[in-house]
C-alpha cells in the first residue's frame, strides 16, 4: 500500500501479472484496476510462464519493484498514485537474473542503500546497490552448503531491524535457515545455519524488536519461535510454538 493509501499493489503468482488496485475513502476496494500481464519463460520446468512473487515499493514511494520467478527478471515500475493507472514502465524496466535463478522475494536494506532478491531454484541471493530506481548487482551467494544436491526451494528473507543481520530459508529437504552478516557496503558474509525445526519455511519474520524470530514450518504445521542474539545474529530454540 502506497503512503496515501491510494492503492494495493499485488503480485499475482498463478496468473504471472501485477496489479494496482483502488482504495476509496472507505478503507474497500474499487474495482477499476489497473492490471499489467507479463510475458516470457525461462529454462526450469517451474518457469514455463511468469509467475510474480511480490510487490515492493521504495520508501518514497516512486518505484515497484516485481521479482518474476517465471521469466527471471526484476520488474521495475514508476509509481504515481495521483493517476488512474499509476504504474509505468521504469528506465530500465527490468533486471535480469540468471536463467534459471528464479527470483522470488525483493526486500530493502533499512538504510534503502542496498537491496536483496532470493532465488528460489538455486538458493542464491544476489545483492544490489539501489538508487533512485535503478539495481546494480554487486555481490551473489550461494545458501545451500557446499555439494549438495537436490532441490532448494528458497524461500523468504529478512533483514534484522538494526541492518545488522540477513536471514534466508530454504524449503525442500533442506528446512534451514541462513544466517549473514551485512558489512557496511551491504555485502553478505557467512554467519552459519539453523534447521527450522520443521518442514518448509515458507515464511518466517523477526519481531520489531529484533529480539526473536518465528519460523512458519508448512508441513508441520507450526510457528517455531527462536531467541535472536543481537550480537551474533544467531538463534536459539526458545521451546516455544504456535500449532495451527
Amino acid at each position: 500500500v502506497d503512503d496515501q493509501n491510494r492503492f494495493v499493489f499485488v503480485g499475482n503468482y498463478g496468473g504471472g501479472s501485477v496489479a494496482a488496485v483502488p482504495i476509496n475513502p472507505d478503507g474497500s476496494l474499487n474495482s477499476k484496476i489497473q492490471n499489467i500481464q507479463h510475458e516470457g519463460k525461462s529454462i526450469m520446468p517451474n518457469q514455463e510462464m511468469p509467475h510474480v512473487h511480490a510487490a515492493v515499493l521504495s520508501s518514497d514511494n516512486r518505484f515497484l519493484f516485481v521479482p518474476d520467478l517465471g521469466t527471471d527478471k526484476i520488474n521495475i515500475y514508476n509509481v504515481d498514485v495521483t493517476k488512474a493507472k499509476p504504474l509505468t514502465p521504469a528506465d530500465p524496466a527490468f533486471v535480469n537474473i540468471t536463467a534459471g535463478g528464479g527470483p522470488r522475494h525483493f526486500i530493502f536494506h533499512p538504510n534503502e542503500k542496498y537491496a536483496y532478491v532470493i532465488h528460489e531454484n538455486t538458493g542464491a541471493v544476489s545483492v544490489y546497490d539501489y538508487a533512485n530506481g535503478k539495481l546494480t548487482e554487486k555481490q551473489k551467494i550461494s545458501m545451500p552448503v557446499t555439494g549438495y544436491v537436490g532441490d532448494i526451494h528458497g524461500s523468504d528473507i529478512h533483514i534484522s531491524p538494526d541492518g545488522k543481520f540477513f536471514y534466508g530459508s530454504m524449503r525442500a529437504n533442506i528446512n534451514e535457515l541462513g544466517i549473514y552478516s551485512i558489512d557496511k557496503e551491504g555485502k553478505l558474509n557467512y554467519v552459519g545455519r539453523q534447521s527450522t525445526l520443521g518442514k518448509i519455511p515458507r515464511n518466517f519474520a523477526i519481531d520489531p524488536s529484533g529480539n526473536f524470530l518465528l519460523v512458519g514450518n508448512q508441513k508441520s504445521d507450526e510457528v517455531v519461535i527462536f531467541k535472536r542474539d543481537n550480537n551474533t545474529g544467531m538463534l536459539t530454540d526458545t521451546g516455544k510454538r504456535i500449532l495451527v
